[in-house]
């Protein structure tokens, strides 16, 4: 039986955890949002690797960039980040989706999350398309804003929206060793498939 005293100190405990669940709630950027309805984006992402820029300091870091890169697709999800070295340069992930994986049709049997700078998707009994075209279709890339207004731009984007990234595919390193490679594929899976994006340009389709 929970007598007076005891039922205080399970309420104080409960608004204690209610409190850490709405702080932990607040560091994303809304993910419980429910996806805009859209049209599919049709198109692979550009990696440009013949033009080239020479590598330059941010917040104490060396960024090399290797190739210009523009990806058009919806956004699925988005989390920010505000723990961690990487979320030093990095405070914001998009999960993206072009080809089958803007569609709405399909997108509506996936279960779409992010956590730990990785976008995880799952289905019920079938997946919707072939999971290797999930793979090929969609990633999950780490944006590093080039300005302020940037990365308010990117904050902004709602998820389902169709939106435009323009910037360079880099690699990050520090002087203690420390170093964040971006893949340079989009078939890719696991630890090291996330794609490190120095953004330049953000464009919203239909604002």
């Amino acid at each position: 039986m929970i007598n007076a005293a005891n039922l205080k100190m399970l309420l104080a405990a409960l608004a204690v955890l209610g409190s850490v669940a709405f702080t932990v709630d607040k560091l994303s950027t809304d993910p419980g949002r429910a996806r805009v309805a859209g049209s599919p984006v049709i198109g692979e992402p550009a990696q440009d690797e013949g033009v080239r820029r020479e590598p330059f300091e941010r917040k104490g870091f060396t960024i090399a960039p290797f190739a210009r890169f523009t990806v058009r697709a919806r956004l699925l999800s988005a989390e920010a980040y505000r723990m961690g070295r990487e979320a030093e340069l990095s405070p914001i992930d998009f999960a993206l989706g072009w080809n089958d994986m803007s569609n709405d049709a399909v997108l509506a049997r996936l279960s779409i999350s992010q956590g730990n700078r990785f976008y995880y998707y799952r289905w019920e009994n079938e997946p919707p398309i072939a999971p290797d075209a999930i793979v090929r279709s969609s990633a999950n890339m780490h944006l590093i804003p080039a300005s302020a207004d940037v990365q308010r731009q990117l904050e902004r984007v709602p998820p389902g929206a169709t939106v435009t990234l323009s910037g360079w595919l880099v690699d990050v390193s520090a002087r203690d060793g420390w170093a964040w490679r971006s893949s340079r594929l989009r078939s890719d899976t696991g630890f090291g498939a996330c794609e490190l994006v120095w953004v330049e340009d953000v464009q919203v389709e239909g604002r």
